[in-house]
């Protein structure tokens, strides 16, 4: 089989898909300390059978963005705070701390020496970046592990619409998400597996994916897939929710604070009733991945509430989505410490 290279690579048809860059970030924690981390070249990674990860779960991760601007230089969008979440998430499931200035510079490091991968300007593209820390070591008690390791690996990802912002069908699951006291609002694996099934069955349904309630009374949205759900009424209310086992998404603080800014727009978190979803004029999931998608349609039993007409996202909808993506790629003006710009020796 043939190596990928920057070289060979069809920047134009990029999907979501694992790539060796060839280069990653790693340290280790061993004796209660972290370890100067360092770019390794070796993908894989050796661990004990009896590794915390591999029986408890014990494993949290991020997802961020780098992206090629106009003039050929490379920027990140708020890696800082990526750093904080993952460290509450870390905390929740009594991992150590990675120093946030740690996380910050190791994601610079590793962005900069896979600059090659990063893709062109123009492209719709953008290089992913996976941190990750699990718990390692021998061990086989229901404890927290001994040591860990801290990994940042990237790979170059296509534009997540194409052929433009087309709104996606969604259906209520039957199933929850997340515990009301649990792991909701922390990026950790147990979360993603709990979706895999109920996102299964509503694909085969033929819908986008599934749509998560609160587990108390399943009565309020809470998540949408893998993503937070907001809705846009007619009088320029964006209105997200609020929860105690939503994850807090960077992107949908983001989108928040340029509705209210930019857009003269009121925001709202607080409960979204799943039999009031017809005061929204249009709806949205936003996360890294989409930035935002937009929502066509959601199915509650026997109920369908529409936000669209036809297969184009709404007007206020794609405006944020266009405001977000250019501050993004560099075209737009950022909020002061949004963005910042890799070097590269």
């Amino acid at each position: 089989m043939t190596k990928v290279t920057p070289e060979t690579m069809d920047w134009d048809n990029l999907g979501f898909a694992y790539v060796d860059t060839g280069k990653r970030y790693r340290a280790y924690y061993k004796d209660g300390a972290w370890s100067p981390g360092s770019i390794e070249t070796d993908k894989m990674v050796t661990i004990s059978e009896s590794s915390n990860v591999l029986h408890y779960g014990q494993t949290c991760f991020e997802g961020l963005k780098a992206y090629r601007t106009k003039d050929g230089a490379i920027q990140l969008f708020r890696p800082d705070e990526n750093a904080k979440r993952m460290n509450r998430s870390a905390e929740k499931l009594l991992m150590p701390a990675f120093p946030e200035e740690w996380f910050v510079e190791a994601v610079h490091q590793v962005v900069a020496a896979n600059a090659d991968w990063v893709p062109p300007y123009g492209t719709g593209a953008s290089l992913y970046i996976r941190p990750v820390m699990f718990g390692i070591g021998d061990g086989i008690g229901v404890v927290p592990a001994d040591e860990y390791i801290f990994s940042v690996f990237v790979m170059p990802v296509g534009p997540y619409f194409k052929g433009g912002l087309k709104p996606g069908n969604f259906v209520i699951s039957d199933y929850d998400r997340a515990a009301p006291r649990g792991t909701g609002s922390q990026k950790v694996a147990g979360n993603y597996a709990a979706s895999l099934q109920p996102g299964m069955l509503a694909k085969k349904a033929g819908y986008a994916d599934a749509i998560y309630l609160d587990p108390e009374t399943h009565s309020k949205i809470e998540e949408v897939g893998a993503a937070n759900f907001f809705g846009i009424t007619a009088d320029n209310h964006l209105v997200t929710p609020q929860s105690p086992s939503i994850l807090p998404s960077i992107t949908k603080y983001s989108i928040l604070h340029l509705a209210q800014e930019r857009f003269e727009m009121t925001v709202e978190e607080g409960d979204v009733y799943v039999d009031q979803l017809d005061r929204f004029v249009e709806a949205g999931a936003c996360g890294t991945a989409a930035v935002i998608t937009p929502i066509g349609s959601i199915t509650a039993g026997e109920t369908v509430y529409r936000f669209t007409e036809g297969d184009q996202a709404g007007p206020k909808l794609k405006a944020l989505y266009e405001e977000l993506v250019g501050i993004q790629y560099g075209d737009r003006p950022a909020p002061e410490g949004w963005i910042q710009k890799v070097e590269i020796s």
